[in-house]
């Protein structure tokens, strides 16, 4: 079965600044949906990009690495954990109002720790191609802490 397109969202372009407004979803990847925010894609951004990302009740990002670019998170709605480490060894709970910044090459993996709330975060990345620099990681122990368990 061929994939959907990514929706795109309508760009107001404003002489230099740029505009969406009631941005539609536009991506699954690795459990979590994204609506389309900005990027170079579609507002010419050099430096950055923007979304908000929604993990669905119980949900599980897998274990990954945002490569060369940094990753700041701010929570809407719901609670999120995040392990995180060489082996993902270590772990920290964040809710609505938590700001979270993820530095370049952190191996981490995200849960919803609700069975019926879903995660609402904004996402900002110092990465303009938004997803081209993500990399799948495979480094967890034996631990396995809290592993696929929303609580």
């Amino acid at each position: 079965m061929a994939k959907a397109p990514e929706a795109q969202p309508i760009v107001e372009h404003l002489d230099g600044l740029h505009v969406i407004r009631q941005s539609p979803d536009c991506r699954d990847w690795n459990g979590i949906h994204y609506k389309a925010g900005m990027a170079a894609a579609n507002v010419g951004a050099r430096h950055l990009s923007m979304n908000v990302a929604t993990i669905p009740p119980g949900g599980v990002a897998a274990a990954h690495v945002h490569v060369g670019f940094e990753v700041m998170l701010y929570i809407l709605a719901g609670r999120v954990r995040h392990e995180y480490g060489p082996r993902l060894e270590r772990s920290v709970e964040n809710g609505p109002g938590d700001f979270i910044f993820i530095e370049p090459g952190v191996p981490h993996e995200v849960f919803n720790v609700s069975g019926t709330e879903p995660v609402v975060a904004v996402v900002a990345r110092s990465d303009a191609a938004e997803w081209a620099h993500i990399a799948p990681y495979e480094g967890r122990g034996t631990s396995g802490q809290g592993r696929g368990r929303a609580g």
